[in-house]
């Protein structure tokens, strides 16, 4: 187990407040900075984070043995290059971004010698932001990814490997980070632009007066934050824009068959997806 840390939390949402409740748990020093008074208020109020801040802290920075960055990734950064100067010489800076490509070497760059930074995603969330959400068991049933670097030490992997177990999470891996990225492009961007185009195809609001399961569990994730998902959806464009022309291409095959009543390949598609669905219900 990691013992006796001081964690700061830069940005105190949802995932920065969940983790901070998580690591609270395990007795752990919690700081948080956050341009929110309310967020910061709430936080110290209901016994989340020791200590808080709506500025800068010099003090409050150079305390933490552990950063955990929950900014947007655009910002993160700079963030980084304008107070670094404050961090504690030793500490392991980490962030919750959901892109890696464009920020990680961007940041190992230009970080201080005797400090590290290593990326990692939790791959959890609700369809809620802010830190008056915040509930560590989001990731009971989520994943964990690490995206270390040849400029990584083993140390900092095992301690976020032990950091994540400590969150519960139900499975913790590594990727490079250009795997992460076509991965991550995959798995969460294509399906959030499945679900907003769903939702954008048909304006009628009688819809949920009909509507089943199926529809509501394919358009859970079109509640969307337009801010960060265009940041991210940006920041990886090329594997997003890949993975869209294949599933188009997919979609095209399907109503291809449909149109010439080709029911023999309607059917392998649906055996071939229920096989592949099938690992995800280990």
């Amino acid at each position: 187990m990691i013992k006796d840390k001081s964690f700061l939390i830069v940005g105190l949402g949802l995932l920065g407040g969940s983790m901070a409740m998580g690591l609270k748990k395990w007795n752990h020093r919690i700081y948080a900075i956050d341009i929110d008074k309310n967020a910061i208020d709430y936080a110290l109020e209901k016994g989340i984070i020791d200590e808080g801040s709506t500025e800068i802290d010099a003090d409050l920075i150079g305390k933490a043995d552990v950063i955990i960055s929950g900014l947007y990734p655009a910002l993160i950064v700079d963030w980084i290059a304008e107070n670094q100067k404050y961090f504690k010489s030793g500490a392991l800076i980490t962030d919750v971004t959901g892109v890696k490509g464009a920020i990680v070497d961007k940041i190992q760059n230009i970080l201080r010698p005797d400090c590290e930074f290593i990326g990692v995603h939790p791959m959890a969330g609700k369809e809620v932001s802010g830190v008056q959400h915040a509930d560590p068991a989001i990731f009971l049933p989520a994943n964990l990814i690490i995206t270390p670097t040849d400029k990584n030490t083993q140390q900092a992997i095992d301690f976020i490997y032990e950091m994540g177990k400590e969150l519960r999470f139900n499975n913790i891996c590594q990727l490079s980070v250009e795997e992460h990225d076509k991965m991550i492009g995959y798995l969460s961007q294509l399906t959030h632009v499945i679900a907003v185009s769903l939702m954008n195809a048909n304006d009628s609001k009688e819809l949920v007066q009909y509507t089943g399961d199926s529809f509501r569990d394919l358009t859970r994730i079109a509640k969307i934050n337009e801010h960060l998902w265009t940041e991210l959806f940006m920041m990886n464009k090329a594997n997003l824009v890949e993975h869209i022309e294949n599933f188009v291409n997919e979609i095209n095959d399907f109503k291809d068959a449909l149109q010439r009543e080709d029911t023999e390949k309607m059917k392998q598609k649906f055996i071939t997806s229920t096989q592949r669905r099938k690992y995800f219900d280990k």
